[in-house]
């Protein structure tokens, strides 16, 4: 038995100086010490899960920069134990055959453990007989997107399957842009000469991903489904969930680290460098990342998590100079989510610990079905231990981090606090932000997850 000792234990409910016992992989109740781990000084959280990643790939013509090893090596630096990637049907293909397919690109190749939700992106008679076989196969979540011309669904099928997907217990998060008021936009400012990459976000404003949220949230109450708004960004998104919640509707809300920390003006930046920063939705303006902390703040946000989509900007995102429609819409952020967080939130003095610990591993545990298993460092839990430093200050070098991304959004920002070690399992993994353990990782069977 190995015994943490020394250290304050973070969970959402509040910071406790105890210690914490591991045996087997699983946190015990105290026994017999055989190894005492030293971690006085430090805090202690639950491994954190990031719940929105997209890992190996294929988009706008190319690969996503980091794999599936590359990727939860990067996640785990960080103090990531958990990861949730989309497995994304092709049209005219099944659900059966995409999760045969991330799993060839995940199994035996992850360092931290990893599920999977489906994205659905062609329903029909056969994709809905489906849904119970990804349940049975552990996946209780699925998603939808209303842009993208190759991936959205209408609205009657939307309708349809957040039905089909409510009376599983599933939930649907959904991709929240206006499709069709952004393709029309872009044609505009193309045709207009608008080629930069400044002119990306001016192609999504504020209204179409507030429209779309709106929409999608009354298609879900018709349907009796579950809703999971992704990556939220703007304050007119958040005033329909706040509706949508006042009218008795349950309503998941994820935003993530680029919303929270960065703002529209890294766009402007000379000899293409905003392109580094597209993304869909955009980052917006600095009236919507105040709104958007003021609902971490009140808890209308419930988790954090990055929508990790990584592009070097050598070759890939600088295949859109000329066309700024052509720049694969990603950004890297699975390895400096925590230390973002507890950076501009906690030592900000915005959050507490605690409301760290329940962003970023209680409540998705919880949302995605792997409480009991994931988000705590209690008995029976597997011990997903992050050793966090809250004393550690520094700044974002490229060239250190785990991600094969070839930039950083936040390079040279200063950092204060990160996960000094990271244990999967009650095994080591990461140290002082490197991976020291590959292929480590587990797939995660998921049950049904609770709003």
């Amino acid at each position: 038995m190995i015994a943490f000792r020394g250290g304050a234990v973070v969970s959402a409910d509040g910071v406790e100086q105890k210690d914490i016992y591991v045996e087997n992989g699983k946190i015990v109740p105290p026994g017999e010490v055989d190894e005492v781990i030293d971690v006085t000084g430090k805090l202690l959280f639950p491994g954190f899960i990031d719940a929105h990643t997209h890992l190996d790939m294929p988009v706008s013509g190319t690969v996503t920069a980091d794999s599936f090893p590359t990727g939860t090596a990067a996640a785990v630096a960080g103090g990531t134990t958990a990861i949730l990637d989309f497995a994304t049907q092709d049209r005219g293909h099944t659900l059966a055959e995409a999760l045969d397919l991330w799993h060839a690109r995940a199994d035996g190749r992850c360092a931290c453990d990893f599920g999977f939700h489906m994205a659905v992106t062609d329903w029909n008679d056969r994709t809905k007989k489906e849904l119970s076989a990804m349940a049975d196969a552990g996946i209780t979540s699925f998603k939808a997107y209303m842009a993208y011309d190759a991936l959205r669904l209408d609205d009657d099928d939307l309708g349809a399957f957040l039905a089909a997907a409510g009376e599983l217990g599933g939930i649907v998060g959904c991709h929240c842009e206006l499709g069709d008021e952004v393709n029309a936009n872009v044609a505009r400012l193309l045709a207009e000469g608008k080629t930069d990459p400044v002119w990306h976000p001016l192609s999504r404003p504020n209204a179409v991903e507030a429209a779309a949220v709106e929409r999608f949230l009354a298609l879900s109450r018709q349907a009796e489904g579950r809703p999971w708004v992704v990556h939220l960004s703007t304050r007119e998104g958040l005033a329909a969930v706040d509706a949508a919640r006042a009218a008795g509707q349950s309503v998941l809300v994820e935003t993530c680290p680029q919303y929270l920390t960065l703002t529209d003006e890294v766009y402007s930046r000379p000899d293409f460098e905003g392109a580094k920063f597209v993304c869909s939705p955009p980052i917006r303006s600095a009236a919507d990342v105040q709104a958007l902390w003021q609902a971490v703040e009140d808890r209308r946000v419930d988790i954090l998590s990055t929508d990790h989509c990584s592009f070097h900007f050598r070759g890939q995102k600088e295949r859109g100079r000329g066309d700024f429609s052509k720049i694969p819409n990603g950004l890297p952020g699975i390895e400096l989510r925590p230390a973002l967080l507890w950076t501009a939130g906690v030592a900000a003095g915005r959050i507490a610990a605690p409301d760290m610990a329940r962003l970023l591993s209680e409540a998705p545990a919880k949302a995605f079905g792997l409480w009991g298993r994931k988000g705590a460092l209690a008995p029976g839990f597997d011990a997903d231990v992050v050793v966090w430093d809250p004393a550690f200050e520094g700044p974002v070098d490229p060239a250190a981090l785990e991600t094969m991304c070839d930039y950083s959004p936040w390079e040279g920002t200063r950092l204060r606090g990160r996960a000094e070690r990271v244990y999967l399992r009650g095994r080591l993994a990461a140290e002082n932000g490197r991976c020291v353990r590959r292929g480590g990782g587990d797939y995660l069977r998921r049950a049904v997850g609770s709003l």
